[in-house]
């Protein structure tokens, strides 16, 4: 029985902004390192950091600092990827 990549599956999900968002949910609540590893999965299924630094008006060498391990975004560099992706910060009462 032949089996798919789990990385191909996610990237496929991740294309859809409502599936995007609740990853990144997800991966906000876990940690701020896990939310930009997660960032960075839904970068790659939207067309790569050239892609979201085209749309974001951001430099790619930026983008891959932010999504770093020891990447520190601005808020500004965060909300002008999630916008590149369709997506936007939403504060809730915990």
């Amino acid at each position: 029985m032949k089996t798919a990549s789990y990385k191909k599956i996610l990237k496929a999900q991740l294309q859809d902004p409502e599936r995007a968002a609740e990853y990144l949910t997800a991966c906000y609540e876990d940690s701020p390192e896990v939310f930009l590893l997660g960032l960075r999965d839904v970068v790659e299924a939207r067309g790569g950091v050239g892609r979201a630094a085209e749309l974001s008006n951001l430099n790619r060498e930026s983008l891959y600092r932010l999504f770093s391990r020891a990447g520190n975004p601005r808020l500004s560099s965060l909300n002008a990827v999630l916008t590149a992706l369709g997506l936007k910060v939403v504060i809730a009462a915990a």
